[in-house]
């Protein structure tokens, strides 16, 4: 392409030249013709009008006298009625340029003047009209070349662009070239990029946190079978079967979430349910791996509590923090519920070495751990409890303390302009008042 751009260019110029050339060198050719012919007729008229002068007031007409009359360069031929002619000059061979005037007093003038004078000058000019075409051919070419790198490395980039958005690097390069439509095109593969980079980020999250999340039911599902291959009460495996079937639902519960929420994080299932029936099963779930652990799990504060969220996603968000205490937590572990204005708040503390105070502020994001592990447990969980407009907050740090926020009442949204309603804003600013009077600011 760029071979083709100044092939083109190159050619529309040297038309141009050569049309305008060549008619430039026919005018100027003239031009010098008959500036030098002009020439000519004027001087053989200024000598026969001194003839004539001289003639009149009866003075001396000779060689010596008008040779000062006549330059050098040409021949002048005088020729008075009853004299010899007289001659100034030397007579020019070949080509000449002549012109010839009688005077008043019969005499006949004829000045000559090589022709050679008029093909010099003509000469002159064709090289310096020639100067000028060279330089226009070579401005043409350099701006041709100018311009085809202008066009063509854009196109380049633009492939190298496309290339790296084909092999699975989308990050956008920003690059712009000052061409409307090659910023266009560079637009839109920026925002493909963007585009293809937020949905690798989505897929990656999706599967981070189906790992996260399905791990802890499934660890569950199998502490439950163990128990059944364990025991020969019959009472005992029909027990452990039907805690193990209320966890397969769960883990179907937690699928369905992770693939609702992979299509539209925004949408939520909250429902107004029991939060001593969601704590019950967790501690259920749990004692078994505490005491395998030599610790306990218990619970106390307000009982028959009614909250607004999904069960499902409560329950992940409590699982989360109960596995986080096992994990890196040390003695009992204690779920406590209380109310606090419009909320229901259920705390999680264990009596373990606490967060560290270099994680206490960032503990909520992914890939932030203390211990070897995933770094996304508390990250989901935070997640999961603002889907349905709860909160996750870490209240201390040291014994540490976890609270779920959740809403006492639904939440109602207007149709047309979308606000909250007064309940909604006044249990969120309960929330947060009681986010803000908290010893802490994270979790682990």
């Amino acid at each position: 392409m760029r071979r083709r751009l100044i092939n083109s260019t190159l050619a529309v110029v040297l038309v141009v030249i050569a049309v305008f050339g060549v008619s430039l060198v026919i005018v100027e050719t003239r031009t010098i013709s008959n500036s030098a012919q002009e020439r000519v007729d004027s001087e053989a008229l200024r000598l026969a009008g001194i003839v004539d002068s001289r003639l009149l007031s009866d003075e001396r007409v000779s060689g010596e006298v008008l040779r000062k009359q006549v330059d050098t360069d040409r021949y002048a031929r005088i020729e008075i009625p009853g004299r010899a002619p007289i001659e100034v000059g030397t007579r020019p061979t070949g080509d000449v340029i002549r012109a010839t005037r009688d005077g008043e007093e019969g005499e006949k003038v004829t000045v000559e003047e090589p022709r050679t004078a008029v093909t010099q000058e003509v000469g002159r000019t064709l090289l310096i009209i020639g100067g000028v075409a060279l330089l226009a051919i070579v401005a043409a070419v350099l701006l041709a070349v100018r311009q085809a790198n202008r066009l063509t490395s854009p196109l380049t980039d633009l492939a190298e662009t496309a290339e790296r958005l084909g092999s699975g690097d989308p990050r956008p390069r920003h690059r712009r070239y000052g061409v409307p439509e090659l910023d266009r095109v560079a637009d839109v593969l920026d925002g493909s990029a963007e585009r293809i980079a937020r949905m690798l980020t989505a897929e990656r999250r999706l599967a981070a946190d189906a790992s996260h999340q399905l791990r802890t039911p499934l660890t569950a599902l199998s502490m439950r079978l163990e128990e059944i291959t364990l025991t020969d009460d019959l009472d005992t495996v029909k027990e452990e079967a039907t805690v193990a079937l209320t966890q397969v639902e769960r883990l179907t519960d937690v699928v369905e979430r992770l693939l609702t929420n992979s299509r539209d994080p925004s949408t939520g299932s909250a429902v107004t349910f029991d939060l001593d029936e969601v704590i019950k099963q967790q501690l259920e779930e749990w004692r078994p791996a505490y005491r395998s652990a030599g610790r306990a799990i218990v619970s106390s504060g307000k009982r028959h509590l009614h909250a607004v969220g999904t069960p499902g996603a409560v329950a992940q968000v409590l699982a989360a923090l109960i596995e986080n205490s096992l994990m890196h937590g040390g003695g009992t572990v204690a779920l406590r519920t209380r109310v606090t204005g419009n909320q229901a708040v259920v705390e999680v503390t264990d009596s373990g070495p606490g967060v560290p105070a270099d994680l206490g502020a960032r503990i909520f994001e992914r890939a932030i751990s203390g211990r070897n592990s995933t770094g996304i447990g508390l990250a989901v969980a935070r997640d999961l409890a603002e889907a349905d407009g709860g909160r996750l907050e870490m209240l201390q740090g040291k014994p540490p303390v976890f609270a779920l926020f959740l809403s006492r009442t639904p939440s109602y949204r207007d149709g047309k302009d979308g606000r909250d309603s007064k309940e909604s804003r006044d249990g969120r600013d309960g929330m947060n008042h009681e986010a803000s009077d908290a010893s802490g600011g994270t979790v682990r």
